[in-house]
């Protein structure tokens, strides 16, 4: 049983397993292939019209490198692409596509005027690309404050026409050739912003989830999309799963989006993934937010990244999109100056992309691990070394560790099989084994 080994985004190493004596080992890692649990669905990013903005002012060659390093065949392997239904903070302004609510009268021309030709061009090059529709907040006429931002709700008697609306979005994408693979009903409802927001307690979300959006998908024949809730950060996962859920929401919703803005809470993943082991847990969006990392702290964006793929993984979740695919070299446009890092930079005056320690960190996972793995069961020795691992459809195994101590020989155990292998201080390798 053979093996090839991946460090820190290079290779690293070729070995063989043998035979395994079954002795006491002091650093094991253990793999059990037989018992599997969750399915891999997709990873992937967003393209919003700040990514769209920049791409469009990139040159044609800092075009394909971007796309090659996304969905090339040594790239990230991008499945799924969220969208923005109407503007988002990482728009270069406020627009929505039809300000009287009125389906009918939808004009794309400013709502897809830099996000169209994106994927437009990822389309060309990855005919099969997914998309995941995510509103920021109904049209100004449909809430009670009469604004896009600033929070505020969807008043209740606009519930059915902001469900026909979401379904104007997808009826336009899937026009123009693209698969609409899931929707969120509100991206973090939780959050009162500056920029577009809208909230929803749970109880609302439900009533709109069951009596609205589900009921208006199946009657313009979109009863395939998936249905994802809440759509905010992990420490409240739970609470909204367990009052959305509840009786007919369960029904109703295909999983649960989060983010990873408030900490691990990996523990309030496992909870909600052994109580509605149905559904599926999607994270919808990670980012280094400028406002709260400086240089320094994203020198540790491999770590950080790794850290949390690894913990949600092992929690039951089933696929991870980052936020901007690309930005500019200050980390936006965006309207409300809420800047962020993105895998890459492009500096505009000097037509100059700039790819971020965090692809790295995406690569070992996104390249390796592809739809339809399922995860293996498996344990380690130490909480400094973290892990995951897969077994892929052709029967291959993957395993994504992290060290976060010092180097150290580190065993690797699977069926009666064994290996051990030197791991650099502060590492993320990933090992695909043949089995």
């Amino acid at each position: 049983m053979n093996y090839t080994l991946y460090c820190n985004g290079s290779f690293y190493q070729n070995g063989s397993f043998r035979p395994d004596s079954e002795e006491e080992e002091n650093h094991l890692v253990k793999l059990y292939p037989q018992y599997t649990d969750q399915t891999m669905d997709h990873f992937g990013g967003a393209v919003t019209d700040s990514a769209g903005y920049v791409f469009s002012l990139m040159k044609a060659e800092d075009q394909e490198t971007l796309l090659d390093a996304y969905f090339g065949e040594n790239g990230l392997n991008y499945r799924l692409l969220r969208v923005p239904i109407d503007s988002c903070d990482f728009s270069l302004e406020q627009y929505e596509a039809a300000p009287d609510g009125d389906p009918s009268h939808f004009d794309l021309s400013r709502p897809l005027r830099y996000i169209l030709p994106m994927l437009e061009a990822i389309k060309a090059r990855k005919p099969d690309i997914r998309l995941m529709l995510s509103p920021w907040s109904p049209p100004k006429l449909f809430k009670d404050n009469h604004q896009r931002h600033g929070g505020g709700k969807c008043l209740p008697e606009y519930y059915s026409a902001w469900a026909e609306y979401i379904c104007g979005y997808i009826r336009a994408l899937v026009e123009r050739g693209f698969v609409i693979s899931c929707i969120s009903l509100q991206n973090e409802p939780h959050a009162v912003q500056t920029w577009d927001s809208c909230i929803w307690t749970a109880e609302e979300e439900k009533e709109f989830l069951v009596n609205h959006m589900k009921p208006a998908l199946i009657k313009n024949g979109f009863s395939d999309i998936e249905i994802f809730i809440w759509d905010h950060n992990k420490e409240r996962v739970l609470d909204r799963a367990l009052c959305t859920l509840d009786g007919e929401g369960r029904k109703a919703a295909d999983g649960i989006a989060f983010h990873w803005y408030s900490g691990d809470h990996f523990d309030a993943l496992q909870q909600v993934h052994a109580l509605f082991p149905e559904k599926k847990l999607l994270l919808s969006e990670n980012c280094f937010e400028y406002r709260f990392y400086d240089a320094e702290a994203l020198v540790h964006a491999r770590t950080t990244v790794a850290h949390e793929f690894i913990g949600d993984l092992e929690s039951g979740a089933n696929s991870f999109l980052d936020w901007n695919m690309v930005l500019d070299k200050q980390g936006g446009p965006n309207y409300v100056g809420n800047y962020c890092c993105a895998p890459f930079l492009y500096e505009i005056e000097k037509c100059s992309l700039q790819k971020q320690s965090v692809f790295d960190a995406l690569w070992h996972f996104t390249h390796f691990i592809p739809s339809g793995s399922r995860r293996i069961l498996s344990s380690s020795f130490s909480r400094d070394v973290e892990k995951t691992a897969f077994l892929r459809p052709d029967g291959s195994i993957v395993l994504v560790l992290q060290n976060l101590a010092e180097r150290k020989k580190i065993s690797i155990s699977i069926n009666d099989f064994i290996v051990e292998v030197e791991v650099p201080g502060e590492s993320l390798m990933t090992m695909e084994i043949g089995i």
